[in-house]
């Protein structure tokens, strides 16, 4: 088995993937209504760049704590995604199964964001608070 060195914040795969949930939800909110422009696709945007950008700025911070709770942030935007999509299913913006493929992607990058803060938490023998 080989380690990489992480030398960069995307050489992370919590990064990578939450990239990737950024260029699929950008995909399939060009199909929204235009009346929507301002509204859900802006706030469906704007908080899946914050997940990535969040992991991007906790891999930058020094501090220990400070880099986990830059982590939290991204759950916490990834959260909001989550609401966000179904909102967009239930009122018939996207159909299920683009649903369940972004769905599926968010996951990932949840559970990834998980291990960065579970390792971060075991490494430095912090008890985890949240």
């Amino acid at each position: 088995m080989t380690i990489t060195k992480i030398k960069n914040f995307t050489d992370l795969e919590a990064w990578q993937e939450a990239h990737k949930l950024v260029l699929l939800v950008y995909q399939v909110t060009k199909k929204y209504p235009r009346e929507e422009r301002f509204s859900l696709v802006d706030q469906t945007r704007r908080c899946t760049i914050s997940i990535s950008s969040n992991i991007a700025e906790g891999f930058s911070r020094h501090g220990i704590k400070e880099k986990i709770q830059f982590y939290y942030v991204a759950k916490g935007s990834l959260t909001e995604l989550q609401n966000q999509l179904l909102v967009a299913k239930d009122i018939g913006y996207i159909k299920p199964s683009t649903f369940e493929q972004i769905t599926a992607q968010s996951i990932t990058v949840h559970k990834l964001i998980n291990g960065l803060i579970r390792s971060l938490n075991t490494r430095y023998k912090l008890p985890n608070t949240k």
